[in-house]
């Protein structure tokens, strides 16, 4: 990888300018390839080895830059197009989403369709060359500010639930989309429901053809628990994407001066954060607490191995495995090992927010935060159930609707 390494530095050095507008660097990033090195030369990408995007991350880090566009889109949305979308929609979704013209967001769960996804109601009716579709979803991350959506649909209700599933693209900014935003006990309201009442799009927005929506989602799916796993990070622009956030016209090197953002006491630093919190209280001593902060090392150790051989996986041929429902359990464990640490070094202070707090609040909003980590990108039963039946080997759950048409089920 030394190579690729010297090649990344070589363009960054030439064409990074902290004066640049992010729309203007996103632009040369994303058309350079070197935003997502490892998508194929004809996706936007340099069609080099997955390892490589480690390698540019680091390179761009290194001189200073701007990342490439977070979010869903460059997460989620492009490796699914990549994988199952014509040459016709690559042409037009990739470009978008390499440049961060463009936000995404996932339309998938439910109120009665949560763990059980292929349970969905939200349908879809034919006009011709224009599809409406009807429902609500909900826990739509970044749904306010998403030009986009991944919408899962019931195309066909007279076929097994799995069976008929359509995965299309919808356009967010349309009357009959109503995102109404859903406030946790944070203060924050990062997700949000969404209704859509005859929402339109044209069929060439469906992605993996009819009726081929859950197979299309799982590479969605696999993806989402790779990335949100344990040891799943990679550069993350401090800007967003997508015109609404506001931030495509401002100044890059104002985004790229600051640290990249992280989960909230994350990783080493996170560790490091732990460290020094404990030493500031005089807690360092405590045998079991240095017992506890090596069994969170080691726990992120394993994470970090575990996401190589994801990443060695995905480079021999093959998609995220079981690998990536491991790495999501691990992360749920991690979560809550560094949000008991924490709150235990803090004692009541932990409780207390902004500059009131030791830490500025940091460890009260992560232990408010925590239980989601175990809920979203499939709760953490569900992969305990993939890992069971698909790699063990073990018997699965009775499930008396798996070969009954998803009309006849019984719904709530």
């Amino acid at each position: 990888m030394d190579d690729v390494a010297e090649e990344a530095r070589a363009w960054l050095q030439e064409h990074w300018n902290p004066d640049l507008s992010v729309g203007a660097w996103w632009e040369l990033l994303g058309h350079s390839g070197w935003a997502v090195p490892h998508w194929p030369t004809e996706s936007f990408g340099k069609g080099l080895h997955r390892d490589a995007a480690r390698v540019v991350a680091n390179e761009i880090s290194a001189v200073g830059a701007l990342a490439p566009p977070a979010g869903l889109g460059l997460l989620l949305a492009g490796p699914t197009i990549v994988a199952h979308g014509t040459d016709e929609q690559k042409e037009r979704y990739l470009e978008p989403i390499v440049t961060g013209k463009q936000s995404w967001c996932q339309l998938f769960s439910e109120p009665n369709a949560g763990s059980d996804l292929a349970g969905l109601q939200c349908r879809a009716e034919r006009d011709g060359d224009l599809w409406r579709f009807t429902g609500q979803k909900v826990w739509t991350s970044g749904g306010h500010m998403a030009d986009l959506g991944m919408l899962l649909v019931r195309t066909d209700p007279d076929v097994p639930k799995h069976r008929g599933i359509s995965y299309f693209v919808v356009e967010m900014d349309q009357p009959d989309v109503d995102v109404r935003p859903l406030r946790e006990m944070t203060g924050h309201a990062l997700f949000n429901e969404v209704f859509l009442d005859e929402a339109e799009a044209h069929h060439d927005a469906l992605i993996g053809g009819l009726d081929n929506g859950w197979a299309v989602a799982n590479t969605t799916l696999a993806n989402e628990r790779a990335g949100l796993g344990a040891g799943g990070v990679g550069a993350a622009a401090a800007a967003s994407p997508g015109a609404k956030v506001g931030h495509l016209e401002r100044r890059a090197g104002d985004y790229a001066a600051g640290p990249a953002p992280e989960r909230v006491l994350s990783g080493t630093r996170g560790i490091d954060q732990l460290l020094a919190l404990a030493d500031q209280r005089g807690k360092t001593t405590d045998p079991v607490l240095r017992d506890r902060l090596m069994r969170l090392h080691s726990y992120h150790e394993i994470a970090r191995y575990t996401a190589l051989r994801s990443k060695a996986a995905k480079a021999a041929g093959r998609g995220p495995g079981p690998e990536a429902n491991t790495a999501k359990l691990a992360m749920s464990r991690i979560t809550r090992l560094q949000r008991e640490l924490s709150l235990g070094v803090l004692g009541a202070h932990g409780t207390l927010f902004g500059r009131d707090a030791p830490d500025g609040g940091i460890s009260a909003g992560m232990a408010l935060f925590s239980p989601a980590v175990s809920i979203y990108g499939g709760s953490d039963e569900i992969q305990r159930n993939i890992i069971g039946e698909r790699v063990l080997g073990l018997p699965g759950e009775p499930r008396v609707d798996k070969d009954r048409p998803f009309s006849e089920i019984p719904k709530n």
